[in-house]
């Protein structure tokens, strides 16, 4: 026997006793993912892509589908990066191919020969209960000079319609998704780069057509932060005296997080919580029992680590899982970021994040399943 299969037979029965023929094997990204209480799938949304990279992924769920989007192309930042879509029907087993459904090309009555073309970042999906799947992306040609555009689907994103500019100073959702507030508005986190990273939120009760938007939330200079994600509590009594909207913020060294007693109206200071950032996106899910969760990068250097924690009043987190860990597939060095979260009808978590820049990583977790570990002052649990 040659020692080339007689390693792959060990690798095999190796990852038989560890009971991963449930799940492929390259999709659960390291040997020991599914062994964690609460995996229940692991897969790639796809293995040979028409690009060279992609990033920051979202996701969603339609009647029929999921979808997920992300940028993608010969490098972030390059007019050619487009906002592609992968779509999964639910009961297959795969994944459709990647779609480019958005570029930058921009039209006016000056051009000459053509539209000028910039390059699309940072999607965000959200599927309206009494409208059409909206698309939300910015395109410029940097995230300091870049604007809000919005497509929507009528056809759970098999089609979409032509683009359209959000108004000036409107970015829409920046990065995470937004959140139907009880009166039917979307409440977006939002944020601007230029003058320093600001965080601001918008509200939209028309489903993006008219918009308005709060103060900057900090001034850019005393601390940067920007892409807010949404977490919804119960107001009025303890332990939530700030209120029962909270948001955690992408910053340097630590996420940071405000409150809001009015409907995302007013907002407190944003303060440091105390879990760790590498400057980071985030991304994080309103449970039906009242806990929160949030998958993020537990470092303060690196997007080498990918956590999942749980809270039940935004300051006190427990451990869940680690989706990355350091090292993947074949020893290399892991890269795990910019997640996008959602609570499926099914009741679990559906996440996609980006995997070394190289592809786009699906991960579906039971929440009920997860076994959680105390992690005092959000040190990680050894």
């Amino acid at each position: 026997m040659s020692s080339s299969l007689q390693t792959i037979i060990s690798t095999a029965l190796l990852f038989s006793s560890m009971g991963l023929f449930a799940v492929e094997v390259e999709g659960s990204l390291r040997s020991d993912l599914m062994n964690q209480s609460g995996i229940v799938k692991a897969e790639f949304l796809f293995k040979q892509p028409p690009f060279d990279g992609c990033h920051a992924s979202t996701i969603e769920e339609t009647k029929d589908y999921f979808v997920s989007a992300f940028f993608a192309g010969s490098g972030e930042g390059n007019e050619d990066v487009s906002i592609w879509v992968c779509r999964k029907k639910k009961g297959d087993s795969e994944w459709g191919k990647p779609v480019k459904v958005a570029d930058g090309v921009q039209f006016s009555w000056t051009d000459e020969g053509g539209g000028k073309r910039y390059p699309c970042w940072n999607p965000v999906l959200y599927n309206a209960v009494e409208g059409p799947l909206l698309l939300f992306y910015k395109v410029g040609p940097d995230p300091d000079s870049w604007w809000g555009m919005l497509k929507t689907s009528d056809v759970q994103g098999s089609t979409w319609s032509d683009a359209r500019r959000l108004p000036e100073g409107i970015y829409g959702p920046i990065r995470a998704k937004p959140v139907r507030l009880s009166d039917g508005t979307l409440l977006c986190g939002s944020s601007t780069e230029h003058s320093g990273w600001r965080v601001h939120m918008e509200r939209t009760r028309d489903l993006g057509k008219t918009w308005s938007r709060t103060r900057a939330l900090n001034d850019g200079e005393e601390f940067g932060a920007i892409q807010p994600t949404i977490l919804l509590y119960e107001g009025g009594r303890a332990p939530y005296p700030e209120g029962k909207i909270q948001i955690l913020c992408r910053s340097d060294g630590r996420l940071r997080q405000a409150w809001s007693s009015d409907g995302g109206k007013t907002w407190t200071s944003l303060r440091k919580s105390v879990l760790p950032n590498p400057s980071a996106g985030i991304d994080a899910v309103n449970l039906p029992d009242g806990r929160k969760l949030l998958v993020y990068n537990h470092s303060t250097e690196g997007r080498s680590k990918l956590n999942v924690a749980i809270t039940t009043d935004g300051r006190h987190w427990k451990a869940a899982l680690k989706l990355e860990d350091g090292k993947t597939i074949g020893g290399k060095e892991a890269y795990g970021a910019y997640p996008g979260a959602i609570l499926g009808l099914d009741g679990l978590v559906h996440i996609t994040y980006t995997w070394r820049r190289d592809r786009i990583n699906y991960v579906a977790i039971d929440p009920d399943n997860l076994e959680l570990k105390e992690m005092p002052n959000g040190r990680w649990p050894q």
